[in-house]
């Protein structure tokens, strides 16, 4: 690993300070922290674990993971709070924030680094795990391009903006899961305040890749009720994320469409209608047909995912008086 080893050393002595946050991630942290002691850097670089009140053995695995790693811990605030500690304890002047469950390609530190040169926060690019053994109910990440959500799996961002302001801020507290969308409020005041903002595909990093039961796939989608709360604060986002500015994702659009024929089918009594969903039950077929005899369990447990991220959908359009779909 490429760090300093003079003792105690200035800021300006080591050039990034890559933030771990960690909550009961025993099971993967291992590998993320081998991932970030193989980076080519050529320049200083230190890790910062922040343990956010870990039930596991994350803090332990931390303190035993190779380079020099240092470990800091608090009560479980969440992952935003997390990050703000690390980032109060760097010494780096570029912060690059991955996750416990992220592998950064050995490149990816460098590549980070040289796209900042031309930019103030860098979005990195993310995909699963190629060595993962792959589910029809994988839960994984990609990012493949900027979306507008500048997710901190893989982001790296100057000092000086960061403090600007003011580190991640909780505003959406879920009653479904984790705090989310601290991120992409981030991303959006760093647009707003005129930063250079840019996207590297050469900055990899790997997800884990988590295999879940198809009830977990179903009931995850109740998440998605936060995104017309996310476009109410972040108008900005139906433009770089969302297809046609009202719906989420061409998937949703097609699955909204088929509803509407199937309604419209069954109060003309005709099956006409029906047309109008065939790109929706195209999509379904071409799945099954990957997971062989599988595949029509898989279809039927997409169908519900979809059906239930409608409801869910529409029940935050209705909270947060901002319609997505």
């Amino acid at each position: 690993m490429a760090a300093d080893t003079s003792g105690e050393p200035g800021r300006a002595a080591v050039r990034a300070s890559v933030i771990v946050p960690v909550h009961d991630g025993a099971a993967t942290l291992a590998a993320a922290l081998s991932a970030l002691a193989r980076q080519e850097a050529t320049e200083a670089y230190e890790v910062i674990v922040v343990d956010d009140g870990s039930a596991d053995a994350s803090a332990a695995i931390a303190e035993r993971g190779p380079g020099p790693v240092t470990v800091l811990r608090q009560e479980q605030a969440g992952p935003a709070a997390a990050r703000n500690r690390g980032a109060e304890a760097a010494r780096g002047a570029v912060l690059c924030f991955t996750d416990s469950d992220c592998f950064p390609h050995s490149g990816w530190l460098a590549a980070g680094l040289a796209a900042l040169e031309q930019a103030d926060l860098v979005q990195g690019a993310v995909r699963p795990d190629p060595g993962a053994k792959r589910t029809p109910y994988d839960r994984t990440l990609a990012i493949l391009r900027e979306s507008g959500l500048y997710e901190t799996a893989n982001l790296f961002v100057r000092r000086e903006l960061f403090e600007a302001l003011g580190g991640f801020e909780v505003w959406l507290e879920p009653e479904v899961g984790k705090p989310l969308a601290e991120d992409v409020w981030f991303g959006w005041c760093a647009r707003r305040a005129g930063a250079r903002i840019a996207f590297c595909s050469e900055a990899l990093v790997h997800h884990a890749v988590f295999a879940q039961r198809p009830l977990d796939v179903i009931l995850d989608r109740r998440r998605l009720r936060y995104f017309p709360a996310i476009a109410a604060k972040v108008p900005e986002i139906r433009r770089t994320l969302f297809f046609a500015r009202i719906f989420l994702s061409r998937r949703n659009a097609a699955f909204d469409v088929a509803v509407l024929a199937g309604a419209a089918a069954l109060a003309a009594r005709s099956p006409l209608p029906l047309v109008a969903a065939s790109p929706y039950a195209w999509s379904l077929r071409r799945t099954a047909r990957h997971w062989g005899k599988r595949g029509p369990g898989v279809a039927a447990v997409l169908a519900a995912r979809d059906a239930v991220g409608l409801v869910s959908l529409l029940r935050g359009s209705v909270r947060w008086r901002s319609l997505v779909l």
